[in-house]
């Protein structure tokens, strides 16, 4: 099949998902300036990041299906839409809860931008084309995480918090532009799956009770009983989204026959625990630059640059190292480098911090372990299920890291709560030795659950 606007279609979808990704970490360096701008309790300041990823961590896959179902042109222009609407209310919030509604809304279309956007690429190229594609897009991916928070720093410094949200307008419309145009609708009926909505729905309101009540305990320092009622709800619900899979079996949004997989349970808790870690470092070092340290917004959104920087730089090699000998060694170097990072950074962060000195170091190791593993996860979550399940077990993995994040994210609040410097700053420290424990039982789950060579399927 050959594709008519091989170019525009790439534009687009490249523009799409990059507004999603990019709007995923910007809003970490604009943190202090929302406290300010709307006068948000400190404590409350996770929700701008969590009520976003809820959705995209619970409705990404039943996205990607609706596409496959009913048109991944339309629902990839659904999701433009949703996004471009709620980075309008975003913009002009006039207090914080109604930047959180349209954080929530940018979380929604986000969930719909996402995967349309690379399986209309996935559709619509074919042989060595669809792997450059892919290639481009990935590249533009990690490019944007270098940017994001660097220009987000710039537009907040010189035009305010407000410009991180309306600059997403222009690009949208310049999106949508070359989507409606030139995008080919597709679908795939025949091989769609039914539509998992009880069990989307099920993981959405399950996962945001719990949510809930881990960021306001953490934020308040204890759980009253409405707390421990709403969670005790959420974990309900969450059973019976298992119940639910189990019960819908290879038509359900997660089919629980992947666990039968060994390896794929290591990789997925080797995901939760990683990127748990990962999602609590991305939100607190900016702001205790920015905030703590009085940094510039520009200079605390460069100072995670080497992470992104070096993914991209090493993910290539990686990869092929892995699919030639096994992704177990460099999972294992890679976990045990990052939780060598936390605890350097619960070592070094004090008052009066050098950047060379005292952030680099732990940040670089940081960089250095995700450099040597995030492609070789991705081969062994690939190897360690059937060729049935491969595009359904990278779609759980994406929305598994994503809920380690909103996890993360949401027990954050016992940091944000300390005002003064010196507290935040001791907070930090026991959140950055919490973030290297949990890349050692990361660790844990590779040393047990695989083996030499990752791909022993099961499923």
């Amino acid at each position: 099949m050959s594709i008519a606007h091989p170019r525009a279609t790439l534009a687009a979808t490249i523009l799409g998902s990059s507004l999603a990704f990019i709007d995923s970490s910007v809003v970490n360096v604009a943190l202090p300036a929302l406290a300010t701008g709307l006068h948000a309790d400190a404590s409350t300041l996770p929700w701008a990041i969590t009520v976003y990823l809820l959705p995209l961590s619970a409705l990404i896959l039943l996205g990607g299906g609706l596409g496959d179902r009913f048109g991944r042109r339309r629902y990839f222009l659904i999701g433009l839409v949703t996004f471009t609407v709620a980075s309008v209310l975003c913009a002009g919030a006039p207090a914080f809860s109604w930047l959180l509604a349209g954080r929530g809304l940018q979380g929604l279309g986000a969930a719909l931008l996402m995967p349309n956007s690379l399986a209309i690429l996935g559709s619509q190229f074919q042989g060595e084309a669809r792997g450059r594609a892919v290639g481009i897009w990935s590249a533009a991916g990690a490019l944007g995480g270098v940017a994001g928070p660097v220009i987000g720093g710039w537009l907040v410094d010189e035009a305010g918090w407000r410009a991180i949200f309306f600059v997403n307008v222009p690009l949208a419309l310049a999106c949508g532009y070359l989507a409606f145009y030139y995008v080919a609708e597709n679908t795939d009926r025949e091989h769609a799956a039914a539509l998992d909505t009880t069990g989307a729905l099920l993981a959405t309101f399950g996962l945001g009770l719990v949510t809930w009540s881990l960021t306001q305990s953490s934020g308040r320092g204890t759980a009253g009983l409405s707390l421990w009622s709403a969670a005790a709800v959420g974990v309900l619900l969450l059973v019976a989204f298992v119940w639910n899979e189990r019960r819908l079996q290879d038509h359900a949004l997660m089919p629980l026959v992947m666990f039968a997989s060994p390896a794929f349970v290591g990789l997925s808790l080797y995901t939760f625990f990683l990127w748990g870690s990962l999602g609590g470092l991305v939100v607190l070092v900016p702001f205790l630059l920015i905030k703590m340290e009085r940094w510039s917004a520009v200079a605390g959104g460069a100072a995670l640059l080497p992470i992104p920087t070096l993914i991209g730089l090493g993910s290539r090699s990686m990869g092929r190292w892995a699919s030639r000998h096994g992704a177990r060694t460099p999972l294992l170097l890679g976990s045990l480098l990052a939780a060598a990072g936390f605890a350097l950074f619960a070592a070094r962060i004090g008052p009066g911090l050098s950047y060379w000195a005292d952030v680099f170091p732990p940040t670089l190791l940081i960089a250095l372990g995700l450099c040597a593993c995030v492609a070789p996860l991705t081969t062994g979550i690939m190897e360690s299920v059937d060729a049935e399940h491969v595009g359904i077990a990278a779609g759980s993995n994406s929305a598994v890291a994503r809920i380690a994040g909103l996890i993360a994210t949401s027990l954050l609040g016992f940091v944000f709560a300390r005002g003064d410097s010196l507290q935040f700053i001791a907070a930090f420290r026991v959140a950055a030795l919490v973030g290297a424990s949990w890349a050692l039982a990361a660790t844990a789950c590779v040393y047990f659950y695989l083996g030499p060579r990752s791909g022993s399927r099961s499923v």
